[in-house]
């Protein structure tokens, strides 16, 4: 592929990931006004300090927010990389300023203040999906966000338990402040129903399939699949064992989301080849997944110095 296609395509994929990430953080900002604030409803991470000190000491949630993830980005740009911290640090700008605007056009408006639960509930799932697709962007709306990140990177841990594991101890804890165990049990629910969105919306977008392709025309699919889906296939040989006769099997790994694709590319090729598709359940290497778990390796028994350093 020549340079400029290259960029081209580096340079829409950015575009694409801000997008999603300005639509994520949104989502968050919304919840938060329309739902959780006013009604008084306990969130994790930096939102539920944030919440607490407006409520407690009437500092505006946006001033905490800002100032506390600033400090977990500055400990967090060796580990996450500048890519992932200039995200996050678009997404918690635009965060900090959708508050006060969002809150001008709400006003005094309280969705669901007489139904506490559903109150919660949505604004949970709204709130988990825009965690969710941020996070899928390659991007954070920032607090809990980020330290679920960091722990994901060298631990299989799935982000929303990450995530989970810290607000749950944020959210006890307010307990010390708020002296209200209502509120702290309506942020577990809170907790509960956004955990299970953010691992729902993240984990669509990494599910794989594989494909199993018989065809005469192994050769042309599998350029095309090469140049336009931008996955690798693998040529196998096999005999039919009816027939006796030698086939060709192209076997493909891919997103599901490439799958409508590379099943129209198959249509318009050769539209009498048998294919066969299957879920994995993970797929690392290349792009794919990486590979999270750590080598444990066993001491040898020293004999002596000079032997250790052969």
């Amino acid at each position: 592929m020549e340079p400029k296609k290259i960029g081209k395509k580096l340079l829409l994929a950015e575009l694409r990931d801000y997008v999603f990430i300005t639509i994520g953080v949104i989502m968050c900002a919304s919840s938060w006004v329309i739902f959780l604030l006013p009604n008084h409803i306990m969130t994790g991470g930096i939102p539920g300090i944030s919440s607490v000190m407006e409520w407690g000491f009437g500092i505006d949630v946006e001033y905490t927010f800002v100032t506390i993830n600033a400090v977990l980005l500055i400990i967090a740009l060796k580990t996450l990389g500048l890519r992932f911290c200039i995200k996050t640090i678009f997404a918690v700008a635009l965060f900090s300023a959708a508050i006060p605007i969002l809150r001008t056009f709400v006003g005094e408006t309280r969705l669901l203040h007489d139904q506490l639960f559903m109150a919660t509930v949505v604004g949970a799932g709204f709130w988990g999906c825009g965690v969710g697709i941020s996070l899928s962007a390659h991007g954070s709306t920032g607090g809990s966000d980020i330290v679920a990140a960091v722990v994901n990177k060298y631990k299989d841990i799935s982000l929303g338990h990450g995530i989970f594991v810290v607000d749950m101890l944020i959210i006890t804890s307010s307990y010390l402040v708020l002296r209200d165990w209502e509120q702290v049990i309506y942020g577990y629910v809170m907790l509960f129903v956004s955990t299970f969105c953010v691992d729902q919306v993240v984990n669509m977008s990494r599910r794989s399939v594989q494909f199993f392709i018989i065809t005469e025309k192994y050769d042309e699919m599998g350029t095309q699949i090469n140049n336009y889906i931008h996955r690798g296939c693998t040529l196998i040989k096999g005999q039919g064992f009816y027939s006796g006769h030698e086939v060709k099997m192209l076997f493909v790994l891919a997103r599901r989301t490439e799958s409508s694709r590379i099943f129209a590319l198959i249509s318009e090729i050769d539209p009498n080849a048998f294919v066969s598709q299957s879920a994995v359940i993970g797929v690392y290497g290349e792009g794919f997944d990486g590979f999270k778990a750590k080598l444990r390796t066993k001491k040898k028994p020293s004999v002596s110095q000079d032997v250790i350093h052969d």
